[in-house]
């Protein structure tokens, strides 16, 4: 049985998140949930993101992921999707922060992370936001308790920016939930088993 799944939208409401009020207004898109083993107690976001960074450093993606991505960015080029979205204050969800998800975050709200940019990283729960001419599109991480040790839950929110949103998720959805996803959450769970799971 595959450690990843996807994961319905309802069952994604009923964890205790911050980011169910900040995002209340934007789509939920895409969960998935990936089984991370073993870790001990007490880990949180930053061990996650210690894994995702490792997994990024050592473990390439697959070829077709790869070859996706180079796409992606080609036509990027070509349409003009990836160019500098200016006055960010006024569209970024940096705005809607309180002072506590401020002063509780574990990175600074604005550090760019990859393509995206921290909104903020609790404890247990992390978002992230990125906007180009397609999307602006929101990733929220949320690590939870499991029988064998933890599960980290992955879902995309999306706002649409224009007349390109629609049919550009409808055509990478099937890449997306086909290929994209199962990669990089195979690698976390892998990164993850590496890290954190004792060797027999």
């Amino acid at each position: 049985m595959r450690p990843w799944s996807r994961v319905t939208v309802e069952e994604y409401h009923r964890l205790t998140l911050r980011a169910h009020s900040l995002l209340a207004d934007v789509p939920v898109h895409d969960v998935w949930r990936v089984a991370l083993p073993g870790g001990g107690p007490s880990r949180t976001m930053q061990d996650v993101r210690s894994v995702l960074q490792a997994a990024r450093r050592s473990q390439p993606l697959s070829l077709p992921v790869r070859a996706l991505f180079g796409l992606r960015r080609l036509l990027g080029r070509v349409f003009r999707w990836d160019g500098p979205v200016s006055d960010a204050e006024t569209w970024s969800f940096r705005t809607r922060l309180s002072e506590a998800d401020r002063q509780q975050s574990m990175v600074e709200p604005g550090t760019l992370d990859g393509p995206f940019a921290v909104l903020y990283v609790h404890r247990t729960e992390a978002v992230s936001e990125i906007r180009n001419a397609t999307v602006h599109a929101f990733l929220v991480l949320a690590l939870g308790p499991a029988p064998d040790g933890y599960q980290l839950f992955w879902a995309i929110h999306v706002l649409p920016v224009g007349h390109w949103t629609r049919p550009y998720l409808i055509l990478i959805d099937p890449f997306r939930r086909w290929l994209v996803y199962p990669s990089l959450l195979r690698r976390i769970h892998e990164a993850w088993s590496r890290e954190f799971t004792p060797a027999a």
